[in-house]
């Protein structure tokens, strides 16, 4: 089934120094654009992070210092990318909780204002754990009937996701999602916002450290405020900010907290 697109729709991967979001970079990019009309459009690059590639890191994507010595580094790239993905939604697999906060922390660093909250978010795994759990070599070989060679670098699991994703709605489409009490919370149809409502509509800050509650209102999901609406704690205990913005927390989350916090300020 060929997907039903209004917007063009970005399949990415990133392949990294590491799991922490603040801290590490990324050292391989791969996105395949899906235009509306069905053209395939691609980009990929080998990075140089600026720190070194731990070998634990290098043992899973293959990618080491000497391999991207020469290479561009993300800021000299960011433009040029943030271009390719310009009006596109954005799809991977398992990269909402990943993937896309770093690569938004990456644009931060460069100095380049990427926003994803006007985009559709598309996470295959989700699908693929709500239907089957699953991992991508097996949900390709599930889906697809073949075995994804060179998995871990990040243009064949970028390509691996996209016939998975097709597959997902040959399969699924139509059908409805239920909870372990029978309650349908989701229906799985060949268009991007409902996908996007799969991935889950509350986020506020990609780390997943502010939710909307059922209000919408923005309120904490960490800590000793989980729960509590966010410009309340603000206002009552004033340091709660600064400590948040001096603390080891990515720039998207921090951005977000200033943005609440001034739109606080003009509700009084």
């Amino acid at each position: 089934m060929e997907l039903n697109l209004k917007n063009p729709l970005a399949f990415f991967d990133l392949e990294t120094t590491g799991i922490n979001i603040a801290q590490d970079r990324i050292v391989e990019l791969a996105i395949l654009k899906v235009m509306p009309n069905g053209v395939l459009e691609k980009m990929h690059h080998l990075i140089n992070p600026t720190i070194p590639i731990p070998e634990e890191s290098a043992m899973i994507h293959g990618i080491r210092d000497e391999d991207v010595k020469d290479k561009p580094t993300f800021k000299t790239l960011a433009k040029s990318v943030a271009k390719f993905l310009e009006g596109a939604d954005l799809a991977g697999f398992n990269h909402v909780r990943f993937d896309i906060p770093l690569l938004v922390e990456e644009f931060l660093r460069a100095g380049v204002d990427f926003e994803v909250g006007n985009r559709k978010l598309v996470d295959a795994q989700k699908i693929f754990f709500m239907m089957e759990k699953r991992t991508l070599t097996a949900a390709y070989q599930f889906y697809c009937n073949k075995e994804l060679e060179g998995a871990h670098g990040a243009m064949a699991d970028t390509e691996a996701t996209y016939e998975v994703l097709k597959a997902q709605l040959d399969k699924y489409n139509g059908q409805s999602v239920e909870d372990i009490g029978g309650n349908v919370i989701a229906k799985i149809e060949n268009d991007m916002a409902s996908l996007h409502q799969l991935v889950g509509s509350n986020m506020v800050d990609l780390g997943g450290r502010f939710v909307f509650n059922d209000k919408g209102i923005e309120v904490f999901n960490f800590g000793k405020h989980k729960g509590k609406p966010v410009t309340e704690v603000l206002e009552k205990e004033r340091g709660y900010y600064d400590w948040m913005m001096q603390g080891d927390f990515p720039l998207d989350t921090k951005r977000k907290l200033t943005q609440i916090k001034l739109k606080g300020f003009k509700m009084g």
